[in-house]
């Protein structure tokens, strides 16, 4: 029995799959009795509940005794029932392996051998190996719940109708035809085969196929307010408010932030400048940024779609704030799109420099003021009013300053964030003393003749009606004696990023500490939902003096078997 996470649209299922010698012995104890499915059931749900999943994927690869099928069919039916109870929205889909007869047979169709799990469950995802016309002759058998039969794509190719890989839309027209679901399995394909010219060019080339032949399912924003920084949960350094924070590898999914539809060119040539999700520039926030970089002539401007939306706005005025990085007289801007039933379409330019090149409207956003450590970034500010408007489209705008200050053509700049919301006033964020911060599970140990450190650190509000926050960011101060306080007053520490959490909690592994060190100070800083973060000095923190040396040994000492602490005391 093997569980790993399968990514859904915008769920997250785990995927509970049996195979072999080891899955035949656990089917032969769940599905033994009635009470057995059950167990096997409750688990599972209370394992997708602790950890956030939003319901399975049930993949049975082995051959079952038909004396087994009624206790499967329950612990598929009690399986769903119970996971909508206790996670309202929450999916069981099954995979099209084992049959109502008890053996292996991928069908690569819906039909009357494997209806009867589809019957009891959410859906099912097809086997790969499907015909042109088993969409539509699937999609017959299913009836009104057409869409939830998911056709099987396997990326890679094998045994996929149309081949997969570079020909994936070939499946994909024939699948949105017949009007049924698509199960696209290992797009890491790109990845894993190290497709040329580069990850970043192939991965937005092969998206591109998927949104030439279904369109773009999911647009944003809808709603305020609206933040992304454009990271992917993975990148080669970490910014906070414009200033660098760390400066290694990293990875963590939960860091994603909505992501811009950038379109896909087949011809490079014809594009002026390139753009990409970039992890090498420095960000503003997070680990990614959106750089623009080629060449550009006077008086000539570039333009490419960030996002797609779907915000009506009302009589109060919306702000746009934004983060730019740039060479030169390289300039970027925004233009906005906007359509009413009554008025028509209406477009708006915010523009950093004044300009007439361009027809639209132009709006020149107010210069708000960044960080002493964040020299290279201009954040800029627009208010706009366009009531019963909505929202349709953003994109970003290259275009050069005039008059020019230079003569070349070079062009980069990069975009650090974007934050759209109802209120210019900044984020209020309860104070340090409104908050129960804890230390747990503390543990002192050495590493190469180093003193190490790990703990559990977790918080919460006093009010626990308060706001809910979405992201915290970590970090310690390493005290030492002289620079608690000096003839002169407090010496000031240096604070060092340490992670993020996206919960209430913080787990410490091995933290060295330098032998002077007296005392560490955990500091938990408080994130928005529209990225704005609390200020260091009023964010709440944990406080742990460092044990003394001695302490080291002792309890080194302590941890020693009784034969050795014996022959330590007789030396």
């Amino acid at each position: 029995m093997s569980i790993y996470c399968l990514s859904l649209e915008t769920k997250v299922l785990g995927t509970f799959i049996v195979e072999g010698e080891e899955g035949t012995a656990t089917c032969n104890k769940m599905l033994s009795t009635k009470e057995s499915a059950h167990k096997y059931a409750e688990l599972l749900v209370k394992l997708a509940v602790a950890l956030g999943f939003d319901g399975w994927l049930l993949n049975m690869e082995v051959d079952l005794d038909i004396s087994q099928i009624p206790n499967l069919k329950e612990f598929v039916s009690y399986l769903t029932q119970t996971m909508h109870s206790s996670a309202p929205g929450s999916l069981v889909i099954w995979y099209d392996s084992v049959t109502i007869d008890g053996t292996l047979s991928w069908q690569n169709q819906l039909n009357e051998k494997n209806k009867p799990f589809f019957d009891i469950s959410d859906g099912i995802f097809v086997n790969y190996s499907w015909e042109e016309d088993y969409p539509k002759l699937s999609a017959t058998v299913a009836g009104d719940r057409k869409l939830d039969v998911y056709m099987g794509i396997d990326v890679f190719g094998r045994g996929t109708y149309g081949g997969g890989q570079w020909t994936t839309n070939v499946a994909l027209d024939v699948i949105k035809k017949d009007n049924v679901s698509a199960a696209i399995f290992a797009p890491g394909w790109v990845y894993e085969t190290k497709q040329p010219p580069d990850f970043q060019t192939a991965q937005n080339r092969w998206w591109s196929l998927v949104e030439k032949s279904w369109g773009i399912v999911q647009i944003y924003p809808k709603t305020l307010p609206f933040y992304s920084n454009f990271d992917q949960g993975r990148g080669n350094h970490i910014s906070v408010d414009g200033a660098p924070v760390l400066s290694t590898q990293w990875n963590n999914i939960s860091s994603q932030t909505f992501q811009p539809f950038l379109e896909y060119v087949d011809d490079s040539t014809s594009k002026t400048i390139e753009v990409h999700v970039d992890f090498k520039e420095a960000s503003f926030n997070g680990g990614g940024n959106i750089t623009f970089k080629g060449t550009l002539e006077a008086g000539a401007s570039f333009s490419t779609r960030l996002f797609l939306g779907q915000l009506l706005l009302g009589p109060l005025p919306i702000y746009f704030i934004y983060s730019v990085s740039s060479e030169g007289n390289s300039q970027l801007g925004l233009s906005l799109e906007f359509s009413s039933e009554t008025e028509g379409k209406k477009k708006l330019f915010l523009a950093s420099q004044g300009t007439n090149q361009f027809s639209s409207e132009v709006l020149v956003p107010r210069r708000l003021t960044t960080p002493d450590n964040a020299p290279r970034w201009v954040m800029q500010e627009v208010s706009i009013a366009m009531n019963g408007y909505t929202l349709t489209e953003i994109h970003a705008v290259c275009y050069k300053q005039q008059p020019e200050i230079t003569n070349t053509t070079e062009y980069f700049a990069v975009l650090g964030d974007i934050k759209i919301s109802n209120s210019r006033n900044n984020t209020e964020f309860p104070p340090s003393t409104t908050w129960i911060v804890d230390g747990q599970d503390i543990e002192w140990g050495t590493s190469q003749g180093s003193k190490t450190l790990s703990l559990k650190i977790s918080w919460k509000p006093e009010d626990e009606k308060g706001p809910l926050f979405p992201k915290y960011n970590i970090y310690v101060e390493k005290l030492s004696k002289q620079s608690i306080r000096t003839l002169k007053g407090p010496l000031e520490s240096v604070r060092e990023y340490i992670g993020v959490a996206h919960i209430e909690a913080f787990y410490v592994s091995q933290l060295v500490i330098p032998s002077d060190t007296s005392s560490l100070k955990f500091i938990i800083q408080v994130c928005n939902v529209d990225g704005a973060s609390q200020n260091l000095d009023d964010a709440p923190f944990f406080q742990l003096d460092v044990q003394s040396s001695t302490n080291i040994l002792s309890l080194l000492f302590g941890c020693l078997p009784p034969l050795v602490k014996k022959f330590i005391a007789y030396l």
